[in-house]
């Protein structure tokens, strides 16, 4: 047996974009996370910032697309998917994604 969670504190990049898939809705949006570490020159702390692409399905897919927006911090679980595509010029692309089962909205800004 294997388990994966992702579990993601952050915030919104970018507004939710909906798209369809076989009359299921889709919500895709990106989700920064900040790192703070010591900085080893002393001074003020380094930041790190991660982006995550996220995706949610059907019903979540629709609150995100009414209620989530550029800013909004965001607390989610979910699950890793890599996916792999060829372009029209046949030039292979991969992406990693969160697909969402559980969030809350923390603030919205």
């Amino acid at each position: 047996m294997s388990y994966q969670k992702v579990i993601l504190l952050g915030n919104v990049g970018k507004d939710p974009s909906i798209r369809y898939v076989e009359k299921r809705a889709v919500a895709s949006f990106s989700l920064a996370t900040t790192e703070t570490f010591a900085n080893p020159a002393g001074g003020e702390p380094l930041k790190r910032v991660e982006w995550h692409q996220i995706i949610m399905w059907d019903a979540q897919a629709e609150f995100a697309e009414k209620y989530i927006r550029k800013g909004t911090r965001l607390f989610i679980e979910g699950r890793l998917r890599t996916r792999t595509w060829e372009d029209r010029a046949t030039i292979k692309h991969t992406v990693t994604e969160i697909v969402t089962d559980k969030f809350e909205i923390l603030s919205r800004e």
